[in-house]
């Protein structure tokens, strides 16, 4: 409740003010202004008190003064009382409500346009506290998640596009880590590869066996241990002195040579003699039988075959095979997993060299004295074992190389049906796996992701208090609708409103309606050219009647309406004589059911109506009156400004029948006057505005004892009596009414004969 106004300096039309703090204000408070002496500063102000908002003042800022607004208003929530300094309120009393110009121009239309922003405005209004109080929840958790979405796209921005391979920021941040990734990678690599290599894949040859030839030492060193068992030592030691006598190759000479001896006879085939009786020819004979001939071949058969498995063109073979096998190992590596070919042909080559001339020379020497039991030299071995491991290693390569086709014919089968599309997909998530899981990457991910989850957290909050506010929404329109055509009601308006309903647009939530006419819905939005619009349906006492009913209904709704204070602001210009005394009826009605009351008008006889009724310990008026060049507040007498012409001329003739008091000419003039306000009353059918007394009794007269009688013959007598006198003081009928002589006897008759034939 707002008790005193204590100060009013540099503000409006008030100087420095401080006349109303004498003045106690009340329950029901009505202030009285002319135009243009503060009554819209004195709103102001107590819209500024109420919201804290300090434009409604500082705009008012009084011209030409030196100092800033400083006001001071006793209120409740005091002490201190609240005061305006230094551009802003010390505190505010949150439970005022103003109807006035402001009201009008926010909630329901700016002149004869409802803009959004009155619609957004009237939404608010609707709610009223509790609703009010939910949406601004509402729109701060939606200011939350804008200020989410910014986060979210700075963390996005410091996620590298080319990291993430094509994905969106979020899929790339939800993809889940595998310990496998590079074997996954390279295999989809390789089936990318082999889809899109089809033709050559389908042509391309598996592995084949590739070996080195076996060298068999044990089998060698048969050979060479190998001799003839049926020659003495005599014999054969003979024949080899011989043979050391000729000297290298003798042996092998000699052989060729007993080949040319004809078997049956015994000459020579040099010199033809006779050898029957050479000792040495017939050791000759028995050194060269044909034992000693199988071992010669046994021997020349075994380097013949060496040599030919281990020669030069199976060298060459070996290398091609292994070229074969390299190539075939390039290709294939590129689609699957195949065992390492490190094959060191320069080193196979040597130890296989080194172990080919130690078996060849050994056959060799072998041949060259078949005789001789040998053996392969320990370096010969060695080098043969040295090979041997070479052969084993190619021997393993080689059968890991033909278990892996089995790898390849899946490659090829894989190739021939495969989806190149759908393996590259697989193939760029699993890059941007492996990117979304690196150091540098996953902390940008984890914040990113974390930021999300606090805005999804934010977004279940906005949900729950949405769904608090429809709830809200769905009880309070119906019945704000409902109430809103009671008051049009009330107010005999020629309209009503249908389809009121929240309506969620860009800017924020709204009220939409539509004003019904004769049951047809007009849209309160521009209507297309020439059609029925809020515009041109509706006058400006329709729009006002609107916005009181709106004001109106909203109090009702009010839960906290009690410790309300309302501040109504000149409510019924434009308003007909009905629409304002329905005005003068709520806001009485308010007196009782708020705080407090605060009524402004310039209009007294508003003002008046509301005075009359109201108990006097709970009223008080004041006037803001001018001052010099400025305004100031003082008390008003209302029960002055509440007697009409005829009371006072009423008073008048009373007094002067007490006491002579008054201006005698003015109590006779006040007698015509009287008897014509008491006529309009009594017979307003036969006595309305503008009627003359004259040609009244006369029609009187003709219907006297008829059934239309309008006053009886004594009446209609001393009527005549009554005005012949009263026309003496009339300047319509006495154009010397002003010097006219009275005779106060005279006069005190006549005025107590008025006052007898205008009472009731």
């Amino acid at each position: 409740m707002i008790t005193r106004l204590q100060l009013l300096r540099n503000v409006g039309q008030f100087d420095n003010v401080n006349a109303a703090a004498t003045i106690p204000l009340t329950r029901l408070t009505l202030v009285y202004a002319e135009n243009g002496r503060g009554k819209t500063t004195l709103s102001a102000i107590l819209r500024s008190l109420a919201t804290g908002d300090a434009i409604p003042v500082t705009e008012r800022h009084r011209l030409a003064a030196t100092h800033a607004p400083h006001i001071i208003v006793e209120c409740t929530g005091g002490p201190p009382a609240a005061m305006f300094h230094n551009g802003a309120w010390n505190r505010t009393l949150p439970d005022i409500a103003v109807f006035d110009d402001v009201f009008v121009d926010q909630n329901v239309c700016s002149g004869l346009a409802v803009d959004p922003a009155h619609r957004q405005n009237l939404h608010e209004l609707i709610l009223g506290a509790q609703g009010v109080a939910l949406n601004r929840q509402l729109q701060q958790i939606v200011e939350q998640i804008e200020r989410h979405n910014s986060t979210l796209r700075t963390h996005a921005d410091a996620i590298p596009a080319n990291s993430r391979g094509g994905f969106t920021v979020d899929q790339f941040c939800e993809l889940q880590p595998r310990a496998d990734i590079d074997a996954a990678i390279q295999e989809s690599e390789r089936n990318l590869a082999a889809v899109r290599a089809q033709d050559p894949i389908r042509n391309a040859a598996l592995f084949d066996t590739i070996s080195l030839p076996l060298i068999d030492a044990d089998a060698i060193d048969a050979v060479l241990a190998r001799e003839v068992t049926d020659i003495d030592a005599a014999a054969v030691e003979r024949v080899r002195r011989h043979f050391s006598t000729i000297g290298r190759g003798g042996e092998e000479w000699i052989v060729a040579g007993m080949g040319r001896v004809p078997a049956p006879s015994n000459s020579c085939p040099f010199c033809a003699q006779d050898l029957a009786d050479s000792a040495v020819f017939a050791h000759y004979r028995a050194y060269f039988s044909a034992e000693y001939a199988g071992l010669l071949r046994a021997i020349g058969d075994a380097l013949t075959e060496f040599n030919r498995q281990h020669g030069a063109d199976m060298q060459s073979a070996f290398e091609r095979a292994n070229r074969v096998v390299s190539e075939r190992h390039a290709f294939w590596s590129r689609f699957c997993e195949l065992p390492e070919v490190a094959v060191d042909t320069a080193e196979i080559a040597r130890a296989w060299r080194a172990a080919r001339e130690g078996v060849v020379a050994a056959l060799q020497a072998k041949q060259a004295s078949p005789l001789d039991r040998q053996r392969l030299t320990t370096e010969a071995r060695a080098a043969i074992a040295a090979y041997a491991t070479h052969r084993q290693a190619i021997e393993a390569l080689s059968g890991r190389l033909t278990a892996a086709n089995q790898a390849i014919r899946l490659v090829k089968e894989q190739a021939a049906g495969g989806n190149a599309a759908a393996i590259a997909a697989d193939l760029a998530r699993l890059q941007a796996t492996k990117a979304r899981h690196t150091p540098e990457i996953a902390p940008l991910c984890e914040r990113y992701l974390a930021e999300k989850a606090a805005k999804a957290l934010t977004e279940r909050r906005r949900d729950q208090v949405k769904e608090q506010l429809d709830h809200y929404r769905q009880n309070v329109f119906p019945a704000y609708e409902t109430a809103v055509n009671l008051y049009l009601q009330r107010f005999n308006a020629g309209f009503r409103l249908g389809n009121v309903a929240v309506a969620n647009t860009r800017a924020g939530p709204a009220c939409n309606y539509s004003v019904l006419i004769n049951n047809t819905p007009v849209a309160i939005g521009a209507a297309a050219a020439g059609g029925p619009s809020f515009r041109n349906t509706l006058s400006s006492g329709d729009r006002n009647t609107l916005a009181l009913a709106f004001f109106f209904a909203c109090l009702d709704q009010d839960p906290a309406l009690a410790s309300k204070v309302v501040v109504i602001d000149d409510p019924i210009t434009s308003l007909d004589d009905h629409r304002a005394l329905t005005t003068v009826q709520q806001t009485r009605r308010l007196v009782d059911r708020v705080s407090q009351v605060i009524a402004l008008s310039h209009n007294k006889s508003f003002l008046c109506r509301l005075w009359e009724d109201a108990p006097p310990n709970l009223r008080t008026a004041l006037e803001v009156a001018r001052d010099g060049a400025g305004s100031t507040i003082r008390p008003w007498d209302v029960t002055q400004d509440c007697i009409s012409e005829h009371d006072r001329r009423h008073a008048l003739l009373r007094d002067y029948t007490r006491a002579a008091a008054g201006n005698a000419r003015e109590v006779a003039r006040a007698i015509r006057p009287t008897i014509e306000a008491y006529l309009r009353v009594a017979c307003p059918e036969h006595f309305p505005p503008g009627t003359l007394l004259g040609p009244f009794r006369n029609v009187c007269e003709q219907r006297f004892g008829t059934a239309q009688e309008i006053l009886d013959r004594a009446t209609a007598d001393e009527l005549r009596d009554l005005t012949e006198y009263a026309n003496r003081f009339h300047h319509d009928t006495n154009a010397a009414w002003e010097t006219e002589v009275i005779n106060d006897a005279e006069l005190l008759g006549f005025v107590q004969h008025t006052l007898a034939f205008v009472r009731p």
